[in-house]
């Protein structure tokens, strides 16, 4: 593994309306893992909903993974407490940042709540900026990035739903989507 004071830090957005964003970002988290970075994931959305991902990285010590929030959102009935459950994912992130303690910091779904307005997008971009260690790769997933998000990303990927088989009917499959 390159020394910290050896490496630049990425910055890495997956966004859109495809599936696959926080697939690619977990991809990222254990390949990085494997090379004995330690990562932290935060999830913003999925509250206690169990998933392979989360399983998995239990059976690595240098993973560290908060599964947060109050799960799928999107049909809210109480926006203001999506906004403060947010708000406090957040500032736990910013903690995690600044602590200098890991190498890759996932901020699953993140981009969810700017789309949704919970958190600024400028306000992101704004720590990122000014606080993430040069070393630190970060990445953000979910859809509707903010464009300030994107303006300040290394790479800046865009899934793109070509079909999906809940389309047909065809719920989601535990290995697979979970």
């Amino acid at each position: 593994m390159k020394d910290r004071n050896r490496r630049q830090g990425l910055i890495v957005v997956n966004t859109g309306e495809g599936k696959g964003k926080s697939s690619s970002a977990f991809g990222m988290a254990f390949r990085a893992a494997g090379w004995g970075m330690k990562v932290c994931v935060i999830q913003f959305i999925k509250g206690q909903w169990q998933t392979g991902e989360q399983k998995a990285a239990q059976r690595f010590d240098n993973i560290e993974w908060h599964a947060l929030g109050d799960g799928f959102t999107w049909d809210t009935k109480n926006p203001e407490q999506d906004i403060k459950t947010s708000r406090e994912i957040w500032e736990l992130s910013k903690q995690k940042i600044l602590s200098e303690e890991f190498d890759v910091v996932v901020l699953d779904e993140i981009n969810y709540c700017c789309g949704y307005h919970w958190i600024n997008g400028e306000e992101i971009a704004e720590f990122i900026g000014q606080h993430r260690p040069r070393w630190m790769h970060l990445i953000l997933t979910g859809r509707n990035a903010a464009p300030e998000v994107i303006a300040i990303a290394d790479t800046v990927t865009e899934m793109t739903m070509v079909k999906h088989a809940y389309q047909r009917g065809i719920k989601a499959e535990q290995g697979i989507e979970f």
